[in-house]
């Protein structure tokens, strides 16, 4: 007996006012508008305001998704938020987005991937629909990246935004349709390359920690670059051979924004034309967990690309390291 298929029934987001631009990064690091074009492909990124949390951003984007699927809260049955910024370490930023929105009857927990948070939450979602035990899964993927971001240090500070995008997920009555497929990796290895130095167990946070700007993210570019380049378009172009498909299939290609080079790389790898994938890290650099959610929401709400039985695939890659991709057609 063939699986319980899963689509998408929805999508929503929320992007904060604030616009912090090159020019404005300018003047307070030693960094300059070209550098970061050039190396990045970022011009500018949003900046939530201070207080508001990761649970502000993670509920409005889930309640404009069930809006717009004209879905009660009152009948999620789960919610899955992808983050590495959650307000607190407990309670799950799950929790506060329950409350927040009135999902009475919904259980949830947080899933920490780093940039991968998104499609991990999202193949859990997928499964627990799958197993038959779950109708409506509402999956959020939102990261306040500022909170997280040493802006006396250039080779960080310029690459990160916050936002959140959310998807409605059900049951799909059509075989062959939503979701298809999907690989996920993730190799400890990567530790010492992207990492946050202390606030944790094996660090707790002290006057030394604080002093040093070990509750940053910590990067090491080149590095994080060449792993991402090659692992993240493996997966891409290895989901559609195992399907018995090629990059001239794929309608709309969703990748990870980090930059956009590595965009590039993997897209040339799938045989694609720039014109099938989707961009905005020019408009909201890399938001972690926000950055698939957000590309889809263009996909389909602000560009309207996809049609049924349109094949798409998103991937990323995170911190961990962690990477991923999943195979839909679209219904």
């Amino acid at each position: 007996m063939s699986r319980r298929r899963v689509r998408i029934r929805s999508v929503g987001r929320y992007l904060p006012e604030r616009k912090l631009t090159n020019e404005d990064l300018e003047k307070m690091v030693d960094t300059t508008n070209e550098w970061i074009l050039t190396r990045t492909g970022i011009r500018e990124r949003r900046i939530l305001e201070p207080g508001l949390g990761c649970s502000f951003m993670a509920a409005r984007a889930a309640q404009e998704c069930l809006d717009r699927a004209g879905v009660s809260a009152a009948e999620v049955d789960a919610i899955i938020v992808g983050t590495v910024t959650p307000d607190m370490f407990f309670p799950s930023t799950a929790c506060l987005v329950q409350r927040a929105i009135g999902a009475d009857k919904a259980w949830g927990f947080d899933l920490s991937a780093g940039c991968s948070g998104f499609i991990f939450s999202m193949t859990t979602g997928v499964q627990m629909i799958e197993s038959g035990r779950y109708d409506k899964v509402l999956v959020i993927g939102a990261d306040v990246m500022s909170s997280i971001i040493d802006y006396t240090d250039r080779n960080t500070c310029v690459l990160f935004g916050d936002a959140a995008g959310a998807v409605l997920l059900e049951p799909c009555d059509e075989d062959g349709y939503g979701v298809l497929d999907f690989i996920q990796r993730i190799d400890g290895a990567g530790e010492p390359y992207l990492h946050m130095k202390a606030g944790g167990s094996r660090r707790p946070a002290s006057e030394e920690t604080v002093r040093a700007r070990e509750h940053y993210v910590y990067q090491e570019g080149k590095k994080v670059f060449k792993f991402a380049v090659t692992e993240m378009a493996d997966v891409s172009v290895k989901i559609l051979e195992r399907n018995g498909l090629s990059g001239k299939d794929v309608r709309v290609f969703i990748p990870h924004q980090a930059n956009l080079r590595i965009i590039e790389a993997c897209a040339n790898r799938m045989g694609l034309d720039m014109d099938r994938v989707i961009i905005n890290i020019d408009r909201y650099a890399n938001t972690t967990g926000a950055t698939v959610p957000l590309c889809l929401y263009e996909a389909t709400v602000e560009r309207n690309l996809l049609d049924t039985g349109d094949y798409l695939v998103m991937s990323a890659f995170g911190a961990g390291f962690t990477w991923g991709s999943i195979l839909m057609r679209w219904i």
